[in-house]
């Protein structure tokens, strides 16, 4: 299966201020494991209702458009169907690429079969919740809430044509036969994912990982917004916080709306450059955190954000040692920020929000107005702020 891929102008502001071009590369995109999953559980539908069933399933993305996905075998095994996909993230060294998803379906029992009810199960190589402060409660298949709904979604598409009006009512068990051998190879054991691999995606598909496709995709959407005469800019870490900061500043147009990803440094260095000057960024807690402890770069391969160093800044600014022994624990910045909202430590967020602003001064240099907006996991302010320049 190809994907069309995207066209990126290829540029590189890393080590000097000008805009050099080069040639333009393409790159493919690939889907993501939450892709394979639903495509798996289609085909594993498909065998349970009528074998044998296509050998390309069609699976609908969340932020709509459809993809036919190819199936690796389908069978029926008694009174389950089983398929399986094999993982393609094109042109992003993913260390899921090529790996194998698998799925198995099989119809439930009950008195109350007028309720739908899906349910969920995590097989070989799929991990499993054992810490707090994650998407998912302990103890469940690490099976994200958005694949999730892409699983249910493409087993409606079946299971319509079958029974229509009726309630969905299966089980599902997702397995990847090298989940947990793959896993060793990203950050779900410090996570308190157990035993395999996240199944994961927020869009569908997976875009190249190519920092200079990267930035070259910022810098031309600064270049978008300077040709249009803008003078403000508002950054955000990826489409659920712009979502959210569109709200908050409704009077910018769409082109002043710019995704900078985990390249803190390089976007407000190179907006500043271009003679942008307001220039506000919005991020979930747990990148406003990483931010404010100097993180140029915020990407998780580069290590997680330090809990430890929080925790001193809760017993800085509260003098609360409870408090900064429970933030020392936490497993995740979301618990941690749990736990500070409970006993309303709001003076700590306020000077992580400070010094991420402080942050970003740096990483902009004297000239341009700096705002800085914390959001906490449900897309509410939790802090904003100002530096004039």
């Amino acid at each position: 299966m190809r994907i069309s891929p995207p066209l990126y102008e290829v540029m590189d502001l890393d080590n000097n201020d000008s805009l050099p071009t080069r040639p333009r590369k393409e790159l493919r995109q690939g889907f993501s494991t939450g892709t394979a999953a639903a495509a798996a559980a289609q085909g594993a539908l498909w065998e349970l209702l009528e074998p044998p069933g296509p050998e390309r399933v069609e699976v609908t993305l969340p932020g709509g458009g459809r993809l036919t996905i190819p199936l690796l075998y389908h069978r029926r095994s008694g009174e389950r169907g089983e398929a399986a996909v094999i993982k393609d993230a094109g042109d992003d060294p993913d260390v899921t690429n090529g790996a194998q998803i698998g799925a198995r379906v099989w119809r439930l029992d009950g008195q109350d079969t007028k309720k739908e009810q899906v349910i969920f199960l995590g097989g070989e190589g799929v991990g499993r919740v054992t810490k707090p402060g994650l998407a998912l409660a302990v103890g469940e298949p690490a099976i994200n809430p958005v694949p999730r709904r892409m699983i249910r979604r493409s087993l409606s598409q079946v299971w319509e044509r079958y029974f229509p009006g009726q309630p969905l009512r299966l089980g599902v068990e997702i397995f990847v036969p090298r989940g947990e051998e793959l896993a060793r190879h990203t950050l779900n054991l410090r996570l308190g994912i157990v035993g395999g691999i996240s199944i994961l995606g927020t869009s569908g598909l997976v875009k190249p990982f190519s920092h200079q496709a990267y930035r070259a995709t910022i810098v031309a959407s600064l270049r978008v917004a300077q040709a249009l005469g803008l003078k403000q800019i508002a950054y955000s870490t990826g489409g659920k916080s712009e979502s959210h900061l569109r709200l908050m500043l409704p009077e910018l147009p769409e082109a002043a709306f710019v995704q900078l990803g985990d390249y803190v440094r390089f976007a407000l260095r190179t907006a500043a450059n271009l003679g942008f000057a307001e220039i506000t960024t919005a991020a979930f807690f747990g990148k406003a955190l990483k931010i404010s402890q100097g993180r140029g770069h915020t990407h998780a391969a580069r290590g997680l954000a330090d809990l430890g160093q929080l925790a001193r800044l809760v017993r800085e600014q509260t003098g609360d040692a409870r408090l900064a022994r429970e933030i020392s624990r936490a497993n995740t910045s979301r618990q941690a920020l749990e736990i500070l909202l409970t006993d309303r430590a709001h003076q700590v967020v306020a000077e992580v929000g400070a010094r991420m602003l402080a942050a970003l001064r740096g990483h902009a240099r004297p000239g341009p107005k700096l705002a800085a907006v914390i959001l906490d996991f449900a897309g509410q302010s939790l802090w904003r702020g100002e530096d004039p320049g």
